[in-house]
Formats: structure tokens, sequence, C-alpha cells
């Protein structure tokens, strides 16, 4: 039996940085847009609401996680792993019960979703929540998951970014807002560049196991620089954001943070020299959110 270690491991606890940040994209947007609106703010409608959606958000990047464990692990994907620890690829658990726990996390995505729609009322969302449990399962389930049709970055950018942050908006405001757009664009644009780090890792291993990801398809060169635009076109987009709301400059003291990793896949790191810019993806989509955040309710 898999430890819990071996357990937390395999939830990969370095990708749950794109499951908090577009909560509180979408969290400082709705927050921006009741200021304006109403000139204060009913926090005991806000954080119900914006805790329920981070529930939805960290479920389904678990589930998706164990998912991809095991249906990668199933098919020998993982079978010469460089990346982080997998349960079904190493034989640490049995693809069975990795598969419930998969399941077992989008149940509770899809019970904190109801409960986000019925406090908010907006029963039509019903029908996107269970798109994103279907994209989080069909990414490598099933007879043709999209993941190895190279069209995971932009169910990312989908699901992760413009649904999730624009989707916690809405729910806490009732209302769309252009702020909200911009931000859904920018953190799926991170969100982006979190998977594509794991595939530029993996095109050596998933060009032979016939796993055609963005990666493999655009090769080593231009996936590298997609890498280095999704981690900069961010902050391009907050010129707007910044020129309604100054303080939203402060999302400018995250792009240190961009340099190190950019120049280490444009200077052609490979196999276990890119897992740490796994993690230091991870921690710049973190931060960016958090001083928006910060930044749309100052």
């Amino acid at each position: 039996m898999a430890s819990l270690s071996q357990w937390v491991q395999g939830a990969r606890p370095r990708t749950l940085p794109a499951a908090l940040a577009p909560v509180a994209a979408g969290t400082g947007a709705a927050v921006w847009q009741l200021q304006n609106l109403h000139g204060d703010v009913d926090w005991s409608l806000v954080i119900p609401r914006a805790l329920l959606a981070l529930a939805v958000s960290f479920s389904l990047q678990i589930g998706v996680n164990y998912a991809n464990d095991y249906s990668d692990g199933i098919r020998g994907t993982d079978d010469d792993r460089v990346g982080p620890f997998r349960l079904t690829g190493s034989g640490a658990a049995a693809p069975a019960t990795v598969k419930r726990a998969a399941i077992l996390a989008l149940a509770l995505g899809g019970l904190f979703g109801l409960a986000l729609i019925a406090l908010a009322q907006i029963w039509w969302a019903l029908v996107v929540g269970a798109a994103a449990i279907a994209a989080s399962w069909f990414y490598t389930g099933g007879k043709k998951p999209y993941g190895y049709l190279g069209l995971g970055e932009l169910f990312v950018f989908v699901f992760f970014g413009l649904v999730a942050v624009n989707g916690t908006a809405y729910a806490i405001t009732q209302q769309p807002t252009w702020i909200a757009m911009l931000a859904s664009v920018a953190i799926g644009l991170l969100a982006v560049a979190l998977m594509l780090t794991n595939n530029l890792r993996d095109i050596p291993t998933d060009e032979v196991a016939g796993k055609r990801t963005l990666a493999v398809r655009l090769g080593q060169r231009g996936t590298r620089g997609l890498y280095a635009a999704t981690l900069l076109v961010p902050f391009v987009l907050m010129v707007p954001v910044i020129a309604e709301q100054w303080p939203v400059a402060l999302v400018l003291l995250a792009l240190p943070l961009a340099i190190g990793p950019v120049l280490t896949v444009l200077r052609g790191a490979r196999g276990r020299d890119l897992i740490p810019v796994l993690g230091a993806t991870g921690r710049l989509e973190l931060v960016y959110s958090l001083l928006l955040l910060i930044g749309l309710i100052l």
C-alpha cells in the first residue's frame, strides 16, 4: 500500500497554485466590481463563495492529477518516468485504487460546485461544472484522451483560466467584468506554463509512448519559446488594469520570479533540470495571483 506521503506526492502539490490562483484573481475582480458599484463590500457574501470556489478548484486539480496518474500508468506512459513520483507507474498503489481516488476527488469537486451554484442561484452553471469534471477525466482518460492529441494546454487555459476566474467573480457579483476577463487570460497563460514545463520535460518519453502533446508537436525550440511567452505576457495584460486601479502595479513585484525559469528553459535545460522550473512556475503563478488580489482590493 502507498504511504500517506506517497499519496501527497501523487497529488502533485507543485501544481496546486494553478487551483488557488484563479480563485484569488476572480475574488479580487469581484471585490473591485462591488467596490465600484456599491462603494463597499459585503464580506459575508464574498468569503463563503470564494471558499467554495477554492474547494471546487482544489478538488478538480487533485482529481485530474490522480486521473492522469491512473490513465498514464495503465498505458505505460510513466514506465520510464523522469518527473515527480507517480503512484500507478511506480507500482506503489493499485491502478483501481488510484482510479477511485481520482473519482472521489472529482465527485467532491462536483458537490462543492453544486453548493456554490445553489448559494449563488446560477443553475445554468451546472453545465459548465459538468464540462469541467469531464475535462478533468478525459485529459488522459478514455479511448481518445485529448491530452494525447496536443489539446491539454487549451483545456487548461479554458478551465483553469477563463472558466475558473470568471466563474468565481460571477458567482460573487452576478455580473461580468472586463478586469475578470483580462485576469482570466493572464492566469490561464500561467496555468499553461505549468503544463508546458511538464510536457517539455517529458518530450522524449512521450514521443516513445505515442503521446502527441503540444510540446511534442512544437518540438524543443517552439515549446521553449511558448513557455517564455506564457510567463511574460500576463504582466503586459495588467497594463490597462493598472491604469484603472493603480495598486495592481503590485503584480510587477512578481516579474523577477519569471526571469529565472525563463532563462533556464531558454538555455536548454532538459530532464531533471526542469523539475525545479515546475516549482518556480507554480510559485510565480501563486505570487502573481495574490498580488493581483491585494491590488484589486486596495
